[in-house]
């Protein structure tokens, strides 16, 4: 990295570095600061005077030590080999660096974030004389078995093609083509505050399907949206968020650990290893990236970690990929902004945020989208970006929950009530909603079932009117309610228990395709609807409670996730037998 300005510490409070005589410096240009050059970022320039937070521990360094400006801004590198990478906040390879270190990671220590020694097996899609521009492709690399790794023409760069090698194992870092006088190699490097640019943002119309019925068929996220997970302590919101990355329908996952335990973080390392994608049958670990930035990483990286993760999603995206990114959480990135704002000794907003929380929130959430990218072959691609939130105490009325609220638009609230009854993922349907209900409704009614829309507002309305009930029942007693009143309590029951609750660590239940969801609710619904018409014809819902099939119901969960048509038709027979049953007997009764 070439310097292009000296100057020297004037403070050092924290990760907070004061440098003077750095007239010429810009704002997020990277800076290295003393003399074991630890990597910072200048956020603000008064004279010249440069004030850089520092992405290492910056114990040691000492008024006057040397301070380089590079003139370069915190960058990515993109090319082959980010897939099934583990980096820390500033992209540097972790396992690269245990390797060099040992296992934990030491000031000023650097490496390159792609590998300069591995070849790969490049095969060209142009030819000399081609015309080109931003964003087409001009080769391919099998990366892994799941993911094709497409060499595209930098952003910037349009012409004629000059020269292109032929197909053969290359580095990243050996020009492949010439274009215009521009030489091109498998390697880019893009500004990871800076969004990539794209031909049109699309209006998202596909739903993102992640195995979690309580999102899939409640609440569905759409291909290219932006949601937000809150949750108190113990609800389950690291859990969640590793489940949607592990069984979501997406070419390309990006689990961006930012200020969680470190166990959180091996844990989902150590499970993406083992597991197989439902959809290929390959490991996912072949097509995931990892950032992880843990608790006791320094936390001013936090914030490039989770533009990091927005920077590679961006980049996979514009070969035509869908992405979903996950970042757990942002309420620690939102912490380490309020320690640097303290440093700064900037006025604080809110509960000591700085006032721009909101706008560096938005900046964030607001890159994801399903767009048309720029380039040949015309392509559509998306990244879908859900970000957890830790408010203290369950309190979603507080600083960084209201902000995220204004951006996002689907809302998963996990309920510290429902974890402690067991009830996983301990998502609170009459708190959280979806805005891309009607985005979906087309693809959900063409592609699983022309009754889902309706389906989902019956269910919802049983969830609803068992809350009002609730408070009757605590003023006067279950036995006091009408026969129709304890049904819906006693179907509102099974939609939660036999529906809702799903097992992250089951083989079966850990994921449950469209079609299955459907036909689980359609089960619970003709129960309802039968028991509706045995109370009108006088029998009571403790003769209905005691049916057989109740029990069936109850392991629909366990029913494998293919073939499973024939072992519903037949559930739909027996509750339709049962019933039958049951209000012949009761007829026979009223004979005698």
């Amino acid at each position: 990295m070439s310097s292009t300005t000296k100057g020297r510490i004037y403070r050092v409070s924290g990760p907070l570095v004061i440098a003077e005589d750095m007239r010429g410096s810009k704002v997020y240009e990277v800076a290295e600061v003393g003399e074991e050059r630890l990597i910072g970022e200048i956020i603000g320039v008064e004279g010249d005077q440069a004030i850089i937070q520092v992405y290492e521990d910056t114990s040691g360094l000492r008024v006057g030590d040397p301070v380089y400006g590079t003139g370069y801004p915190l960058a990515a590198e993109l090319g082959p080999g980010l897939i099934s990478a583990i980096y820390d906040g500033i992209q540097r390879p972790l396992p690269v660096l245990e390797q060099l270190i040992g296992f934990f990671v030491q000031k000023g220590v650097k490496a390159p974030p792609l590998p300069r020694d591995k070849k790969w097996h490049f095969k060209p899609l142009v030819r000399i004389g081609d015309k080109v521009g931003e964003g087409d492709y001009i080769g391919v690399v099998d990366e892994t078995e799941s993911v094709k790794h497409y060499i595209m023409v930098p952003p910037g760069v349009h012409g004629v093609v000059e020269e292109i090698v032929a197909e053969g194992d290359y580095t990243i870092e050996e020009v492949i083509a010439k274009v215009n006088g521009n030489e091109l190699t498998m390697l880019q490097k893009w500004p990871v505050r800076k969004p990539r640019p794209y031909r049109e943002k699309l209006e998202p119309q596909e739903p993102l399907i992640t195995g979690q019925r309580v999102i899939d068929f409640f609440f569905p996220l759409a291909k290219g949206g932006k949601a937000a997970i809150p949750g108190g302590f113990g609800t389950g919101k690291t859990v969640t968020l590793q489940t949607l990355t592990k069984w979501s329908e997406v070419d390309i996952a990006i689990y961006v650990g930012c200020g969680e335990r470190g166990n959180e973080m091996a844990d989902a390392l150590h499970s993406f290893r083992k597991l197989r994608d439902p959809r290929t049958g390959k490991l996912l670990v072949h097509r995931s990236v990892f950032i992880a930035n843990t608790s006791n990483m320094p936390v001013a990286a936090r914030e490039a970690s989770i533009f990091l993760g927005a920077t590679i999603g961006e980049y996979f995206r514009d070969m035509g990929y869908h992405v979903l990114m996950v970042a757990d959480s942002t309420s620690r990135w939102a912490e380490a902004m309020r320690e640097i704002s303290g440093r700064l000794e900037e006025l604080p907003g809110e509960e000591g945020f700085p006032a721009y929380l909101g706008s560096r929130l938005a900046s964030f959430y607001e890159r994801s989208g399903y767009v048309k990218t720029m380039g040949r072959p015309e392509r559509a691609g998306s990244l879908t970006i859900m970000g957890a939130v830790s408010p203290p105490g369950a309190d979603f009325s507080e600083p960084v929950t209201q902000a995220t609220l204004r951006i996002i638009r689907a809302l998963y609230a996990l309920d510290v009530a429902l974890a402690y009854r067991r009830h996983y993922p301990a998502i609170n349907w009459l708190i959280s909603y979806s805005l891309y209900v009607d985005n979906v409704e087309e693809w959900w009614h063409k592609k699983v079932d022309p009754g889902w829309r309706r389906l989902r507002e019956r269910a919802l309305e049983i969830l609803q009117r068992e809350a009002e009930l609730e408070e009757l029942v605590r003023l006067v007693g279950v036995e006091a309610l009408p026969e129709d009143d304890k049904l819906v309590l006693e179907v509102a029951r099974m939609i939660r228990e036999d529906f809702l609750q799903q097992n992250a660590f089951h083989e079966i239940d850990a994921y449950c395709p469209p079609k299955k969801t459907v036909y689980m609710m359609r089960a619970i619904l003709m129960f309802y609807d039968y028991g509706l018409e045995s109370i009108k014809a006088g029998i009571p819902v403790e003769k209905i409670r005691e049916l057989k099939v109740r029990a069936r119901i109850a392991r629909m969960k366990e029913i494998p996730n293919t073939g499973f048509e024939n072992e519903f038709k037949n559930l739909y027979e027996e509750i339709k037998r049962e019933f039958n049953e049951l209000l012949k007997e009761v007829e026979v009764l009223g004979r005698l």
